[in-house]
């Protein structure tokens, strides 16, 4: 059996596949998937499974470099967002218009992974990056300006 906590093959395929730059949604349930985008949904009930339960467990297997949400979440739901900025304290957090999440950005998700959360604004863009201290580990190998904050 594996080790990690996410027991979810569709979910586990998902971030294994997950390149440098590539998007993943992790979504409410209200959320318009796009047809063209792969969809796991998780949902089974009004808040099962709730938003922060996925986002933790993705946190803990996922490099995220940025992570993107509904400019509107900080008026509308300034809890969730504490949470997601508490989930991922490392990735650059660039909100953006809650219309553009619902348009075009969604058809461009590697995957969008519904939650069966009832959260306003609870939709969650994760852009994968990379171990930047193992990647630029190599001797004589020159970290760009851009990666130098995530050296530990």
């Amino acid at each position: 059996m594996k080790r990690s906590k996410i027991l979810n093959a569709e979910l586990s395929h998902a971030i294994a596949t997950m390149g440098h730059g590539d998007l993943m949604i992790v979504c409410d349930a209200g959320f318009p998937v796009p047809d063209t985008v792969w969809r796991i949904d998780l949902a089974i009930k009004q808040d099962l499974p709730d938003l922060e339960t996925v986002l933790s467990l993705i946190a803990e297997d996922f490099i995220a470099e940025k992570v993107s949400y509904a400019n509107e979440m900080a008026a509308n739901n300034p809890v969730l967002l504490e949470k997601v900025k508490r989930l991922f304290p490392d990735a650059d957090h660039a909100p953006i218009p809650h219309a553009e999440i619902l348009g075009g950005i969604a058809r461009q998700a590697k995957a969008v992974v519904r939650t069966g959360a009832f959260d306003p604004w609870g939709n969650i863009l994760l852009y994968s990056g990379v171990d930047v201290p193992k990647w630029f580990s190599k001797p004589q190998t020159v970290v760009p300006d851009v990666y130098k904050k995530w050296m530990k």
